[in-house]
C-alpha cells in the first residue's frame, strides 16, 4: 500500500513590497457555462495545469459551494484542510488554505466548502478575496457552479473575464447563450467547445463547432475532443493536460498558452451555411 501524503499546505510568495515596482495585478477568470455537467470543472483544473507547466503562478478557485470537486479533480482531496468560507470568515488564513498541487508547484487550490450553501458568501467577500489572490498570482481561475442564481453572481463578481464552457448540445449551447447574455456588458468572453466527436458531427448526429459557433458568436478559444483518456486521467486526480502524449491534452495547452499571450492560432472555424442548427432558432432570444 503506498504511503499517504502528509504535506497539506506550503507558503506563497507574497507579492513584493517596499521600494520594490509592485507588480501588475493577475488575471482573474471565471469558467462558466449555465449548464451543468459540461466540463467546467474539468477545464479549470486542466487549463490552470497547462498554465502552471509554462511556468505561470496559477490559484484555482473552487466557487461551487456545497459541492466541492475540483480537489478531487487534481487528486488533492486528502490535502484539503481549509476552505474558502474558512478564509472568508477569519477561521484560517490564506497560506493555510491554499494547497499546492502535487504535479506542478506553481498551481495552488483554494477549494470550496462542502457543508455550506451558496447563499453564506457575500458577493463583496467574494470580490474582496479574489483581490487578495490576483495580487499574488498570475492566474486566478474561479469554477462556477452551474445556474445563474447566487452561485454564480459570486463567482463572476471578482473576476474580469469569461471563458464559457459548451458542448455540442442544443440544451447546452441555449444555456451558454443565456449566461453570456448575463456577463458584464464590457467583457468579452470567449468560448470553449467540449466533448466534440468529430464522427458524430460527420453523420449529422452531433451539432459541429460551427453549429455551436453560429449561435453564441464568441471567440473560439478552443475544441476539446471526447476521449476516454479524459476519464482515466480524472480519476487517477492527474490533469490530462500534463499528458504529452494525449491530443485532448495538447488542446488544452493551445488553450494555456494563447491565455498566456502566446502567439498561437487559434481554432480556424468555417462558419456553416443554415442548416441542422436552423430549426432550433426559435429557442435563443436575442441579446
Amino acid at each position: 500500500m503506498e504511503a499517504i501524503e502528509t504535506e497539506i499546505t506550503a507558503p506563497v510568495p507574497e507579492a513584493p513590497v517596499g521600494e520594490q515596482p509592485v507588480a501588475p495585478l493577475g488575471r482573474a477568470i471565471v469558467i462558466t457555462s449555465g449548464k451543468g455537467g459540461v466540463g467546467k470543472t474539468t477545464t479549470t483544473a486542466n487549463v490552470g495545469a497547462a498554465l502552471a507547466a509554462l511556468g505561470k503562478r496559477v490559484v484555482l478557485v473552487d466557487a461551487d459551494v456545497g459541492l466541492r470537486n475540483l480537489d478531487i479533480v487534481l487528486g488533492l482531496e486528502a490535502r484539503v484542510k481549509y476552505h474558502v468560507l474558512d478564509v472568508i470568515e477569519n477561521k484560517a488564513e490564506l497560506d493555510d488554505a491554499l494547497v499546492r498541487d502535487k504535479n506542478v508547484d506553481s498551481l495552488y487550490l483554494l477549494a470550496a466548502a462542502q457543508t455550506r450553501e451558496k447563499e453564506d458568501v457575500s458577493t463583496e467577500a467574494m470580490i474582496g478575496l479574489i483581490e487578495q489572490l490576483r495580487a499574488r498570482f498570475e492566474f486566478v481561475l474561479i469554477d462556477c457552479p452551474a445556474g445563474i442564481e447566487t452561485g454564480f453572481r459570486n463567482a463572476i463578481a471578482g473576476a474580469g473575464h469569461a471563458i464559457v464552457v459548451c458542448t455540442p448540445e442544443v440544451s447546452a449551447v441555449r444555456d451558454a447563450d443565456r449566461v453570456v447574455g448575463l456577463l458584464p456588458h464590457d467583457w468579452k468572453p470567449e468560448l470553449v467547445v467540449n466533448r466534440l466527436r468529430p464522427a458524430l458531427v460527420r453523420k449529422g448526429k452531433m451539432l459541429s463547432v460551427e453549429d455551436v459557433d453560429a449561435i453564441l458568436r464568441l471567440p473560439l478559444l478552443g475544441v476539446i475532443p471526447d476521449e476516454p483518456g479524459i476519464i482515466i486521467a480524472t480519476n487517477k486526480g492527474r490533469p490530462i493536460a500534463l499528458d504529452e502524449h494525449s491530443p485532448v491534452g495538447a488542446a488544452y495547452r493551445q488553450i494555456a498558452s494563447r491565455l498566456a499571450g502566446n502567439d498561437v492560432p487559434p481554432p480556424t472555424v468555417k462558419v456553416a451555411e443554415p442548416g441542422f442548427f436552423s430549426k432550433f432558432g426559435s429557442l435563443f432570444g436575442g441579446r
